[in-house]
Parts: structure tokens; sequence; C-alpha cells
């Protein structure tokens, strides 16, 4: 399957944010050749600040195949930082203290 076709499959096997992230996709890929150019985001600042780091075969295109990947990276990135955040936000549970000795009569 190509990755064009890719960004094209039925709807019956994606989820609601895989089709909207198709859509996106669609939506920016200006004449339809199935990967985003540096013009076809240079109005999106967030993704054109992204573009090098989401062209990881460093063809000067970003292919819907990299944008997954890039997206599932800044996924996994942005939970570790909330989950870090998080716990240094919890304060830390204090030890229990040893059990007392059992007093014998």
């Amino acid at each position: 399957m190509t990755e064009a076709h890719a960004a094209t499959e039925p709807a019956a096997t994606v989820s609601s944010g895989e089709l909207k992230a198709q859509r996106e996709f669609k939506m920016l890929d200006f004449n339809g050749d199935g990967k985003l150019s540096r013009s076809e985001v240079k109005l999106f600042p967030r993704l054109a600040a992204a573009f090098d780091d989401a062209d990881t075969d460093g063809d000067g295109f970003v292919s819907y195949a990299e944008v997954r990947a890039f997206a599932a990276k800044y996924r996994a990135e942005r939970d570790r930082q909330r989950a870090a955040a998080q716990a240094a936000a919890t304060p830390a549970t204090p030890a229990a203290p040893p059990p007392a000795p059992e007093s014998r009569p």
C-alpha cells in the first residue's frame, strides 16, 4: 500500500482520531501528491517548526507515515513530561513506621 493510499483507507478500519489526521493531512496537501512540502506547511508555524524533525528520511517532504510517526513520538514525550510533572507535584508518602515490638506478660 502506498503512503498516499494509506491516507485514504476506508473509514471502517481507522479511529476517529485517525480520520481527523487524514483529513488534516489532505487539507494541507494542496497539490494532492500524498506528501507535504515546506511551502504547504509554511502558513502553520508549529508544523513548519517541526518539519525537519518529522522529515525522517530527509527528502524534503513529510509523508503521512512520517506524520503518524512524529505524532506518536510527540504524544509519548508529552505523556512522559506530564507523568514527571505529576510525580513531582505529588508529595511523597512517608514510609510507615515499623511495627511496635510485642510485649510479653
